[in-house]
């Protein structure tokens, strides 16, 4: 019966992914797509779009290792009119695979991650430590270990979360500090002795209200909504977080090919297979209709 509950929650979910390949700096990158159309809200820390306010669409685009640009709002400007999206939207940038995503879901809320650990950082760190910011910054400084001998070292985990209910301003940045305490406690479960990357980005989005319609005020890991969409961003990171590990130690970098080809695009890639359940601290109550699965095949 659960199992029949959690078919009917996935099929009613609000959240479609696509993944569409393009041609940049030699080679076919994938970068993935959420078309969410009018009535979203979203708060978020995305280097195109971010801040506070109505967004139509979300863009997670893979560069590569050693990214150089010095406009990456821009460029990821560019990408989005490539893919059609008009109207507002953010942008979100990584070198790690993006065909990787893990994703997870709760109770309605659902938390899709891209996840690199190659450069991990403690927020908190040194002044000698802190030198690295921003998405460009932090792919230019994989490449650099890179190109030292460090080995594959793309370091970004992005983040998107979504809640299909109104949530008012301040529930909604709740809901963006909730949806990052769960990703450093899915670190930390993974073994990994950091807070994130020097270019973690998360977006969280929740619906408009309509006239009359009251808006959640809380968004705190307690709350109604808090609380779901901090299980599906624990599920989904501490996923991609194990992934990420198994893969650094096969291989040394993502698979690239000169040309885009039919299989570098999917039009679901939330309908991937599930992976296994996570185990350990934190990880049980898995509830109802929560769904956990990894890697956006298709």
């Amino acid at each position: 019966m659960n199992e029949e509950r959690a078919v009917e929650r996935v099929a009613a979910r609000a959240v479609t992914v696509q993944r569409a390949g393009r041609i940049e700096d030699g080679a076919c990158r994938h970068l993935l797509v959420w078309r969410a159309g009018p009535g979203w809200r979203m708060a978020g820390s995305g280097v195109l779009g971010g801040g506070l306010g109505e967004r139509h669409w979300v863009l997670n685009a893979q560069v590569r290792a050693g990214y150089g640009r010095l406009d990456p709002a821009e460029h990821l400007a560019e990408l989005a009119a490539a893919q059609g999206l008009s109207g507002p939207g953010t942008g979100l940038m990584t070198a790690a695979e993006v065909d990787a995503c893990t994703w997870a879901e709760d109770g309605g809320a659902t938390a899709l991650a891209t996840t690199g650990i190659g450069v991990p950082t403690w927020a908190a760190a040194p002044e000698a430590a802190a030198g690295i910011a921003g998405a460009a910054g932090a792919a230019g400084a994989a490449g650099a270990a890179g190109a030292a001998g460090a080995g594959y070292v793309p370091g970004t985990i992005n983040i998107l979360a979504v809640v299909p209910a109104p949530v008012s301003d301040a529930g909604l940045l709740n809901l963006l500090t909730t949806a990052t305490e769960a990703k450093v406690q899915a670190l930390l479960e993974a073994g990994y002795d950091c807070s994130g990357t020097p270019s973690d980005a998360v977006c969280v989005a929740v619906r408009t209200a309509g006239p009359g319609e009251p808006a959640e005020p809380f968004g705190g890991p307690r709350s109604l909504w808090g609380a779901r969409l901090a299980r599906a961003v624990h599920r989904a990171v501490l996923a991609g977080a194990r992934a990420d590990r198994e893969r650094r130690a096969e291989w040394d970098g993502p698979p690239t090919h000169p040309a885009t080809l039919p299989g570098c695009g999917c039009e679901d890639v939330l309908a991937g297979a599930p992976s296994p359940v996570p185990s350990g601290r934190g990880s049980s109550g898995r509830g109802p209709g929560a769904v956990v699965r990894a890697r956006g095949a298709g």
